[in-house]
């Protein structure tokens, strides 16, 4: 009896420990203030460009800003650099992606939002750079930060403040994810590049990448989540959040995405409830379909955002 007892509790132990161990692969940061952004990921994908992304990262990173400390709904510290354009001006917050770094996944995104004369802010997520927290949840509370930094605008900068939100892969989900929360009615669209359609989505399709069986590894991941991370990780979706919104939405996803599958930004415009465009850029990787056709990314961004600024317009007339 003793043996069998014995037993049960090392296997309550071991699947405890395996749970924790998945947390902490998936989920588990420490934020670095001193992230290099310079780091470009390696591959064939990167090897082209990469000395143009670090001419633009270092061209922001020699720009004046000011560094914003705001406290989360939940209280976490979040921090962001605010590069001032023009008094008055649209708004621009800009969320990076996953295990991302801010100047590196805007360092051209940020550089045409200046151009357009738009004042913006440029987020470190939770459990990253400069912001606190240890866990990162693919979008599930990082949607209600998106939440908080809109209502810093608001509260600084007027209630009148156009102001767009912005994302790169886990930040473009989470920006498609704040959509159905309770935005003022000054936030006109939402761009995102590169989204996923769900957080539970995007961990099947990476351990199937890893040759890991999704059908056990994902219910360990929502167990870590949920014990370790205080989070559910199916609470919401892209998907869901769209579906109940009307705020426009600009999706921009790279074909040759081996990260996030283009397929998952056709499945996210398949669900929109408002108006919505989907472009989709050949030849280019996860998150760089700016790099990989400047020219073509930068008209369909202006043409949205003066879509959005003119329904404004014609709604306050």
């Amino acid at each position: 009896m003793m043996i069998l007892l014995g037993a049960g509790i090392l296997l309550v132990i071991l699947c405890i420990l395996i749970v924790y161990i998945t947390y902490r692969e998936i989920f588990y940061a420490v934020p670095k203030a001193d992230e290099d952004a310079y780091a470009i990921p390696g591959g064939d994908q990167y090897r082209k460009i990469e000395d143009r992304m670090r001419t633009l990262i270092g061209r922001m990173e020699r720009l004046p800003y000011e560094l914003l400390f705001i406290q989360a709904w939940d209280g976490t510290r979040l921090v962001g650099r605010y590069y001032h354009v023009e008094d008055g001006a649209p708004f621009q917050i800009q969320f990076h992606g996953y295990r991302g770094v801010a100047l590196r996944d805007f360092c051209g995104g940020n550089k045409l939002a200046r151009e357009m004369g738009h004042n913006t802010i440029v987020v470190d997520q939770r459990a990253h750079g400069r912001s606190t927290s240890r866990t990162i949840t693919f979008g599930i509370k990082e949607r209600k930060d998106c939440l908080s930094w809109v209502n810093y605008v608001c509260e600084t900068f007027g209630s009148d403040t156009p102001i767009f939100l912005s994302g790169v892969s886990m930040g473009a989900a989470a920006v498609l994810m704040a959509a159905d929360l309770e935005l003022p009615k000054n936030v006109l669209g939402i761009i995102a590049d590169c989204p996923y359609s769900s957080p539970a989505a995007i961990i099947e399709k990476v351990c199937r990448d890893k040759g890991l069986p999704p059908a056990v590894m994902l219910p360990i991941a929502r167990l870590g989540a949920k014990y370790f991370g205080h989070f559910d990780l199916d609470e919401t979706s892209a998907i869901e959040a769209v579906r109940r919104t009307r705020i426009p939405i600009l999706l921009i996803h790279g074909e040759d995405d081996r990260f996030v599958p283009c397929r998952m930004s056709q499945e996210i415009w398949s669900a929109c409830g408002g108006h919505r465009t989907l472009k989709t850029f050949p030849g280019a990787g996860h998150g760089l379909s700016y790099m990989v056709d400047t020219k073509r990314y930068e008209r369909l961004v202006r043409q949205f955002v003066d879509e959005c600024m003119q329904r404004q317009k014609i709604r306050n007339a």
